[in-house]
């Protein structure tokens, strides 16, 4: 039986390449190369269950694929993630969308607070995620229609279902293990919604 390692996560071991089971070593190698010797903990805790980490990876690189822009992607993400109380996606996604999207930091502290965006389609999906998440996908006439009135199509209505699905993954992973924030996620770090 494996011991979780309480500086990583608090109930679920959060693995290193070379203490993460066999299935999962290759796949978490091949991250923490993409990533510059950067591995995330939530990575080291999904390795627990090789599968779970191939099907978050592929998942991952699916939602990647997607019409939406990744500036519409990280709307998704930090919506789910707040929504869902994962602290250490929050941090994360918000390190991703300062890094690497056209975010304004308004917009990012709006997505952070649950708070109404700037950009009113960013807004608009912001909303249609989170009646989405509430709804379980059984959003109303309504919340559909204003979805689409921002200028969204039907492809995109479902490609919101797969970013949730992605984020329902690592959300309630992170949520079990009380996944530990990496140093790298610290200046990120979310304590809820106030």
């Amino acid at each position: 039986m494996t011991v979780p390692d309480s500086s990583k996560a608090r109930r679920l071991s959060a693995h290193t390449v070379e203490s993460a089971p066999e299935g999962s070593r290759a796949q978490l190698e091949a991250v923490q190369k993409r990533n510059g010797g950067y591995l995330p903990n939530l990575l080291g805790v999904l390795s627990n269950s090789p599968t779970v980490l191939e099907s978050y990876l592929t998942l991952s690189k699916l939602n990647g694929k997607t019409s939406l822009t990744p500036d519409e992607r990280e709307v998704v993400q930090l919506m789910a993630a707040t929504t869902h109380g994962c602290s250490f996606c929050v941090a994360g996604h918000t390190l991703t969308a300062q890094k690497t999207t056209k975010l304004s930091a308004e917009d990012i502290e709006a997505l952070r607070g649950h708070k109404t965006l700037q950009d009113s389609k960013l807004a608009a999906l912001a909303s249609y995620t989170s009646a989405v998440i509430a709804n379980r996908g059984a959003v109303s006439d309504e919340e559909l229609q204003a979805f689409f009135g921002a200028g969204y199509d039907q492809a995109q209505a479902l490609e919101v279902v797969l970013g949730v699905g992605l984020a329902t993954i690592c959300n309630f992973g992170n949520n079990v293990a009380q996944t530990t924030l990496n140093p790298e996620l610290e200046p990120y770090r979310w304590d809820g919604l106030s």
